[in-house]
């Protein structure tokens, strides 16, 4: 399979299938998708942001980050203010802004699944590194490179970080990240889940060789479908938005979906339609044209 390269121009016009069922909320990722990749929210999709709010669309940002990485969309929150983190293993209320955080729903990795895991995986890809992500804690291997930009709370082999009596065991798991220097990333991601099986979900949202791997039947789209659940909104009356896959389950259960132009391979075939980049407000586009037809 390709990398993560573009397989639109930036003038192509997004395809938007018909829709006979008015929405009623939009699941937007947002590396790769919402955000530009200098991690900036456009003027555009802002006020695009803001018009489907009142026109009484709820908007979920759904993404792969952590909590504490929620600062680049803060203050862009509307209605609600939820947010689906860590590929659906935490809801988070983000009205709280930056460092105050208010944990909604947790779905954690239990730890002897996290251990099978790790163990799974170093006997198929040797040379594979971990690190941890609690809901406030982030513990690493010594080996495991710099790809976050920021101090582990923790440097320890992944079997001592994830033991029941280990740093941070008051906290739940919420997904292990399984780093590879030399593999290629979708031969990586397809190794761990054969590997893996049922143990943990496993999926990748980097161009690297950066897995992220949660507790079983987590995933962006089981997690937004309970969300949607508790508000009697259907898979139909929602809009869905992603680049990478992590993003394939949320924009397949979607009612209607987009890939970006600088979508995987993957993400444009499960996705109903396509709209331009990220860098070219692609979420705003379709959000606009979609606000016209109501």
């Amino acid at each position: 399979m390709r990398e993560n390269e573009p397989v639109t121009s930036a003038t192509r016009q997004p395809e938007t299938p018909a829709a006979g069922i008015p929405p009623r909320l939009i699941a937007t990722d947002l590396d790769g998708t919402l955000l530009r990749d200098d991690k900036s929210v456009s003027p555009r999709t802002v006020a695009a942001l803001a018009a489907a709010e009142k026109a009484g669309i709820e908007v979920f940002f759904v993404t792969g980050r952590p909590a504490r990485w929620m600062d680049v969309v803060s203050d862009h929150v509307h209605g609600h203010g939820l947010a689906i983190c860590g590929n659906g293993a935490a809801v988070v209320d983000l009205h709280g802004g930056p460092g105050a955080h208010r944990f909604v729903k947790v779905r954690e990795l239990a730890r002897d699944n996290a251990l099978d895991a790790v163990r799974l995986l170093r006997e198929a890809a040797p040379g594979t590194v971990y690190a941890v992500e609690q809901t406030y804690g982030f513990h690493q291997e010594p080996d495991y490179p710099k790809l976050h930009m920021e101090i582990p709370d923790n440097l320890a082999p992944a079997e001592e970080l994830l033991a029941e009596d280990g740093p941070g065991a008051a906290e739940p798991v919420l997904k292990i990240l399984a780093y590879h220097p030399s593999l290629d990333p979708d031969a990586f991601l397809t190794l761990s889940r054969l590997a893996i099986g049922e143990r943990a979900n496993v999926t990748r949202s980097s161009p690297s060789a950066l897995l992220e791997i949660s507790g079983p039947g987590v995933s962006k789209a089981s997690t937004l479908a309970l969300c949607c659940a508790e508000r009697g909104i259907s898979h139909e009356q929602v809009v869905a938005f992603g680049d990478m896959p992590n993003d394939v389950e949320m924009l397949t259960w979607a009612g209607q979906s987009y890939a970006m132009g600088n979508a995987h391979p993957d993400v444009i075939a499960a996705a109903s339609g396509q709209t331009v980049a990220n860098n070219d407000d692609g979420v705003a586009v379709v959000i606009e044209r979609m606000l016209e037809r109501l």
